[in-house]
Order: structure tokens, then sequence, then C-alpha cells
């Protein structure tokens, strides 16, 4: 940290563990969402408030101090969930998964295949952002250690 004009500045990057540290909270709200609007079984919503509570932390965590065991934990998370969706996308025959547990009808979802392919994309951008950050403090640290 460096002190410029009686401000307390960040040494390192600041714009990129910022938007890195936004994205795991979307995302943290985005799972409370869903499982308070019950769309899905209620061991699922369980689920979900669970991941959040576990992404919370790393958040704070990144968005502080770029800490790089939150990243890495948010890097697996991210990776998981990208695996999860595709799981989903793949093993509901292409239509997306259903919500409710209501008949399956032959008839393609789109929406829920829209759905499932944001979700996928939102986890990836989060996996690369936290990698990629990684990578430029580890870079940075090589420099100046």
């Amino acid at each position: 940290m460096t002190t410029t004009a009686g401000r307390v500045r960040l040494a390192g990057p600041v714009l990129h563990p910022r938007i890195c540290a936004a994205l795991t909270a979307v995302s943290c709200l985005v799972h409370l969402w869903l499982a308070a609007s019950g769309h899905h079984d209620a061991w699922l919503g369980i689920l979900m408030i669970a991941l959040a509570a576990v992404c919370v932390p790393c958040a704070v965590h990144i968005w502080r101090h770029s800490r790089v065991g939150a990243l890495h934990q948010v890097t697996i998370s991210a990776l998981a969930m990208v695996g999860l969706h595709a799981v989903l996308l793949l093993g509901a025959g292409g239509s997306g998964h259903a919500h409710g547990g209501g008949p399956a009808s032959n008839a393609v979802d789109t929406s829920g295949t829209a759905q499932l392919l944001l979700v996928i994309g939102l986890e990836i951008t989060t996996a690369l952002l936290a990698a990629t950050l990684v990578a430029r403090l580890r870079r940075r640290a090589g420099v100046t250690g």
C-alpha cells in the first residue's frame, strides 16, 4: 500500500480485482434470488444458498486484498458451475432443464437453453478473470521479489 495525499492506495492492480469481486458478488446474488424464487426444489435452493455463503467471503477478500487463495477458490467454483450447468444443458436433450418438476415436453425450450448458456458464459468469464488476476499477481511478485 502507498499513501498519496492522505489516501491509502493499493499497490498493484485495482480495477481487475474489483471487476472479479463484483462478478462473484453478482453470481452470489443470482443464486440467492433463484433460491428465493422457488423455481427449484427445496434441496437445490438450500444448495444455492450454501454456495452463495461460500462465495461471499471470497468476493470480499478479492475486493479488499486480491488474495490468491480466494481467487483460486472462485476459479475452481466457477469451473465447477460450468461443468454442472453443461451437464444440465446436455442432460436435458439440449432443451435446458425443467423448473418445478413439471412434466417433460418434446418441444424445445429455447429460453432454458439460453439461460444455461448465459450462466455458463458468466461462470467462464468469472474463472478467466480470477485466473488472469492470479497470473498478474504472480508476475508482479516475481518482478518485485
